[in-house]
């Protein structure tokens, strides 16, 4: 026997799939004229009342996903729906219904047919499918393809709510798996920053006592902002808040999602947001401020398209379920309309020279051959640097170390900022290393020979 949430009897399902069955059978009979035994009629007024039963059972797999209350189209849409994908034969038998459908999902056409409505039904059938029925709102069903060939598609993790089935996470489009080695107490940031990070957690993991249990006003997200120069920890705090929460983390490759034709970026948008609905995972749009700066003067039509995307990106953003965290450089650009929407801000300051020793320290291998002269803390105040940087330049000087078959000392960290440093194209001067830089000679001379 298959258990679903709270040990549900998932072989109790089984006269649905046979109901939807014998419903295709009997429409393809009567299609090519044939008689329907009253055998087979009489079957399925016995598996009606099967279901009907069913459905209604305290411990149903439908109240377990649905909770009571619903009209028995509603469960009729469903159980159709969903069909293919528990049982592959019935997705075919749609396939040979509707020939002129690339779908194994059931039309709307199909569907009005297999539930043979009348005028009364087909209203409240159209309403079932209505983008603002409770259906589609909970993303239980969704609708794809063209007008008259809709097709009625579940909605992410349904079938596997219903049935018990493991979930499994589905890539959004425009979004790559990020996986950050972070865990909580990797982050070196002020005390101010880490108690909002926390902050955010609650609000991640808190949504089901505050709106669900206390009647709280649903906002969506929660959305944070991030914001600091580059190399402040901004994708490593994200991965550790992700891994916190045990979610996978995925950027958003807003490249991928912005088009220069009207009205292709906002279907992307939608397909991002649709696919991640449901699921447990953090979303990271790296550098916002690249899409989501302040809306400019409207010029030409252009404009107000390029308008018109930000805003329907903050209306899928606040009605999005789950973690969504931007990072920005440039924090002063973005619009403020778009950031009243965030539930969290945090600034990720350059970090000071007790936080630069600690990261040092961290971020040197532990395991290497030291040098005696190695001191954590002096580099820390010696050389003002960010953690991207720091992190950079200790893997730097280690292979530099390592290629040499020498210890890992101050030579080789001086001349692994240096390279660092310089990677911004501009000159750099000695002053820059601060003390470090009395090493950065005999660095050179070293590696050159």
């Amino acid at each position: 026997m298959n258990a679903g949430a709270g040990n549900v009897n998932i072989s109790s399902l089984r006269p649905e799939w046979t109901r939807i069955e014998i419903l295709a059978d009997c429409l393809g009979r009567e299609r090519v004229g044939e008689c329907v035994s009253d055998e087979r009629l009489v079957r399925l007024k016995e598996l009606l009342a099967e279901v009907e039963q069913l459905r209604q059972a305290p411990e149903s797999p439908w109240q377990v996903l649905l909770g009571a209350n619903w009209q028995p189209l509603a469960y009729d849409l469903l159980a159709m729906a969903l069909a293919p994908e528990i049982e592959p034969r019935i997705g075919w038998l749609y396939q040979q219904l509707q020939s002129g459908v690339p779908s194994l999902y059931p039309s709307v056409a199909l569907l009005r047919e297999l539930l043979a409505l009348d005028e009364i039904e087909t209203g409240a059938f159209y309403w079932l499918i209505d983008e603002e029925s409770p259906l589609r709102r909970a993303r239980l069903l969704s609708l794809e393809g063209q007008h008259p060939h809709q097709c009625i598609v579940p909605g992410q993790g349904v079938v596997a709510r219903l049935m018990g089935w493991p979930q499994t996470t589905v890539v959004p489009p425009g979004a790559t798996r990020v996986r950050v080695q972070a865990r909580w107490q990797d982050l070196v940031l002020p005390e101010e920053c880490m108690s909002q990070l926390v902050e955010f957690l609650y609000w991640a993991r808190e949504r089901s006592t505050v709106v669900g249990e206390w009647g709280g006003l649903d906002c969506g997200g929660p959305v944070a902002l991030f914001a600091g120069p580059s190399g402040t920890g901004k994708t490593f705090a994200a991965g550790a808040l992700a891994n916190e929460l045990g979610w996978p983390l995925y950027r958003v490759d807003l490249g991928a999602l912005v088009s220069k034709y009207i009205g292709e970026t906002e279907k992307n948008l939608n397909r991002l947001f649709d696919a991640a609905h449901g699921q447990s995972l953090v979303l990271l749009f790296d550098e916002a401020d690249s899409l989501f700066g302040q809306r400019g003067e409207i010029k030409d039509a252009r404009d107000r398209y390029a308008n018109m995307e930000v805003s329907h990106l903050l209306a899928r953003i606040e009605a999005h379920h789950g973690p969504v965290i931007l990072t920005t450089n440039m924090r002063q650009q973005l619009d403020s309309a778009f950031a009243r929407r965030f539930q969290v801000v945090i600034d990720f300051p350059r970090p000071d020279a007790a936080a630069r020793s600690l990261l040092w320290s961290r971020m040197l291998p532990p395991n290497a051959p030291n040098a005696p002269d190695l001191d954590p803390v002096f580099i820390g105040k010696a050389v003002n640097m960010t953690g991207g940087s720091i992190r950079n330049s200790a893997l730097h000087a280690a292979y530099l170390a390592a290629g040499t078959g020498q210890s890992l000392g101050l030579p080789q960290v001086a001349l692994a900022v240096w390279r660092e440093m310089a990677k911004d194209g501009r000159e750099v001067s000695p002053l820059d290393l601060g003390d470090l830089a009395r090493w950065l000679p005999d660095a050179v001379e070293r590696f050159r020979s």
